[in-house]
């Protein structure tokens, strides 16, 4: 599949992003109509978010796998696809076996589209030279915005109206995603050309080259990667526990108006995507550094205020500054470890990569465009970094349960505690910054 221009491949990128964030916020905010449909408790839903999030691991390494030989966008597909099943049989399950299986064919759906459209992502801003993760990962709150306010709207309705949330993921599914490089076919402006050498990758013979790194590639960074990881796990913690738990805490802590349980979730992710889109111009004018260190204090007073709550409406304030306060965390993460994962091995390999790299040029291409990857080592690193988000969300969805078992304020008392872990590890994700224009 030929894709004409970078723009062309952003969009479909974005519209991955998007049909993400649609399906989880469509699911997460219809949670309490779930638990009383099949009268789970909170303790028998962690052991529900606990598998989906285990199996949305193992989608996550499945990907990192199949990237290998077939690339990204075809598991993204793939992704979309097992969505597109599952949604249906969840929201019109006739007995809970059918919902706990749409569940878990879902987990599997959330890794293999987690890890590939991050995958997508990476690759463009590496293409594009200048930090486009923020607003990738804002298109995820929009999705996100557009389910939950359309929660709102139908929240009178039964909850198998939400079978219809599977048509986003069946359109988005034939987008023009970023392809596989092959040999012999026509490259676009902007994307590498074909038949030419890529730096760090081994040529197999016959003009092509397999994904595997070149024999000189040097070894990936992993500590900087985990301490960025860390910082990770510390967000989905903050955002399972906001996303998943917190339509719930309004229904069964105070009582809420069942049709408005939604806007523990819609605030937040309105503030998120106001700062995630503007979030290439902060990074530029003040710094990865601060904006993660004054986040993590501003969430940090967010959450304890949910946690102390007299009301519901104070309990959604608190979710409305907390979206702000973290909103940029995860998409300056993999940022940070594409920079690393591909940093290591252009150093390692600009010597002998030098040549090929001039070869390698698009007359006419992006301005400021970046020197391209190495395509399969980022992906694996990408595909493995994204476990830690699933490490998150087994605190932020199941531990959050597990505590707050009898009173949910315990359990939104636990990240407000654990997210002041961002102060020290802000400056690992300044590590190998893009020049910004």
């Amino acid at each position: 599949m030929r894709i004409s221009s970078l723009a062309g491949a952003r969009i479909a990128v974005a519209a991955a992003f998007f049909a993400q964030g649609f399906v989880f916020i469509s699911l997460t905010t219809r949670l309490p109509r779930f638990l009383d449909r099949w009268g789970l408790d909170e303790v028998a839903l962690s052991l529900l978010l606990l598998m989906m999030v285990l199996l949305a691991g193992v989608g996550s390494l499945v990907a990192e796998r199949a990237a290998h030989r077939v690339g990204s966008a075809p598991m993204l597909r793939l992704g979309l696809g097992l969505m597109v099943v599952a949604v249906p049989t969840i929201t019109l399950a006739p007995a809970v076996g059918f919902f706990v299986g749409g569940v878990a064919l879902y987990g599997i759906a959330l890794g293999l589209v987690d890890a590939t459209s991050n995958m997508q992502a990476v690759d463009l801003e590496h293409r594009y030279g200048r930090p486009i993760l923020p607003s990738s990962h804002g298109y995820w709150t929009t999705g996100g915005i557009i389910a939950a306010a359309t929660a709102l709207a139908t929240g009178h309705l039964s909850p198998s109206v939400g079978a219809f949330v599977a048509l986003v993921p069946a359109a988005i599914a034939f987008a023009r995603f970023v392809p596989r490089v092959a040999a012999g076919a026509d490259a676009a402006p902007g994307l590498m050309p074909t038949g030419d050498v890529v730096p760090g990758l081994t040529p197999t013979g016959g003009g092509t080259q397999s994904l595997r790194p070149a024999p000189d590639a040097a070894p990936i960074p992993w500590k900087p990667i985990w301490l960025v990881g860390a910082g990770l796990v510390v967000f989905y913690m903050v955002d399972t526990t906001a996303s998943t738990w917190g339509p719930a805490y309004l229904a069964r802590s105070f009582d809420a108006p069942g049709n408005l349980v939604a806007l523990a979730t819609f605030p937040y992710l309105v503030t998120s995507i106001i700062v995630r889109l503007g979030g290439g111009q902060l990074v530029t004018r003040f710094g990865v550094v601060p904006l993660l260190r004054i986040g993590a204090v501003v969430a940090c007073g967010s959450l304890t205020l949910v946690a102390l709550a007299p009301t519901w409406q104070v309990a959604v304030a608190g979710f409305t500054v907390l979206g702000a306060a973290v909103a940029l965390v995860a998409p300056l993460s993999f940022s940070a470890a594409g920079r690393i994962a591909a940093g290591s091995a252009s150093t390692a390999g600009s010597a002998s990569t030098a040549g090929s790299a001039a070869k390698t040029a698009v007359d006419g291409g992006t301005e400021g465009s970046a020197p391209e990857p190495d395509r399969a080592r980022t992906d694996a690193v990408i595909a493995r970094f994204n476990q830690f988000n699933y490490v998150g969300a087994l605190l932020g969805a199941v531990l959050t349960g597990f505590v707050g078992a009898d009173n949910l304020r315990l359990g939104f008392a636990l990240p407000a505690v654990l997210v002041l872990a961002l102060v020290p590890l802000a400056p690992a994700f300044a590590r190998g910054a893009l020049n910004r224009r």
